[in-house]
């Protein structure tokens, strides 16, 4: 790794699973290899692979750097993204998908005795984006209904939810969307997300671009960084529209700026001429940032 780039800390147990191959296997070599480029000990990886395997999620066969473990299920979901959600991100970055002025509104009041379903309804509103204005009221810039409705139908609190849409949405004296959306959304914390992701990718392109060809391990390392500091900024950001958002917006010049070195890390590999099977990681994100 360039030690001119700052390391992205990254779970060993979501390294194992950035690096299973199509065919399900992760080799032990380059697991190893690429942990040590991570500032991972061996002691860590074997602890970790114990652990999952243990738990039933791989099976492990051979000793040491010669083994390979096989998952049990698809275990790349801890580093996979969501390819709609995505995609709609990229849209938006591009003015594909201008916002109408329209709030979407959500309010509920699920009784104490039903606490559980209750606080899962409003994570699932959390995680799709909506922000609380008060106690059980909450409000998203994107239409959400649909997902917000069938998430309410499977914890069997549809009847305590009440749907509505508003174009003059006043909190206080605050009433201009763009106000509004800062006063709701913790957009500085999720600017600077961006940042950290944009610095990265401007300092992977540096490295490719660089005159040295790139080592499998290096490309693998840079790629499970990328794919890791790039979920770390996306999961939290609620896609508010740009229309919303301060610019210049730094998400849009990160995702920008992934992409692009997504797209050289790939070309890097192919030109290598590398016959080792890539990870399902480089699929999963050439298919939704290609």
């Amino acid at each position: 790794m360039n030690a001119g780039r700052s390391r992205v800390e990254i779970p060993t147990r979501l390294l194992v699973h950035a690096l299973v191959r199509e065919d399900g296997t992760v080799d032990a070599g380059e697991l190893y290899t690429v942990a040590g480029m991570l500032g991972m000990t061996d002691q860590q990886v074997r602890l970790c692979v114990k652990r999952l395997v243990t738990e039933g999620r791989f099976t492990h066969e051979g000793r040491g750097r010669k083994a390979v473990l096989r998952a049990v299920t698809d275990a790349t979901g801890s580093l996979a993204p969501d390819a709609d959600y995505v995609r709609h991100a990229y849209r938006q970055d591009r003015g594909l998908a201008p916002w109408d002025g329209t709030w979407h509104l959500f309010a509920f009041a699920v009784p104490e005795a039903r606490r559980a379903a209750r606080d899962g309804f409003r994570d699932h509103l959390l995680r799709l984006g909506a922000a609380p204005v008060q106690g059980g009221f909450y409000a998203s810039a994107n239409p959400v209904e649909q997902l917000v409705e069938a998430e309410a139908r499977r914890l069997d609190v549809l009847a305590a939810v009440t749907f509505l849409t508003s174009t003059d949405l006043r909190i206080g004296t605050v009433s201009e969307p763009g106000d509004l959306a800062a006063a709701l959304w913790p957009l500085k914390e999720i600017a600077e997300r961006y940042e950290r992701l944009a610095g990265l990718a401007e300092s992977c392109l540096a490295e490719i671009g660089g005159g040295r060809a790139l080592s499998g391990a290096e490309q693998l390392t840079m790629a499970v960084e990328l794919a890791a500091e790039f979920g770390r900024a996306m999961e939290p950001d609620p896609l508010l529209p740009p229309e919303l958002l301060p610019r210049p917006w730094p998400g849009s010049r990160a995702r920008e700026l992934t992409a692009t070195c997504w797209t050289r890390l790939l070309e890097a590999r192919l030109e290598g001429g590398d016959s080792v099977p890539l990870p399902r990681l480089f699929r999963l994100y050439g298919d939704v940032l290609g």
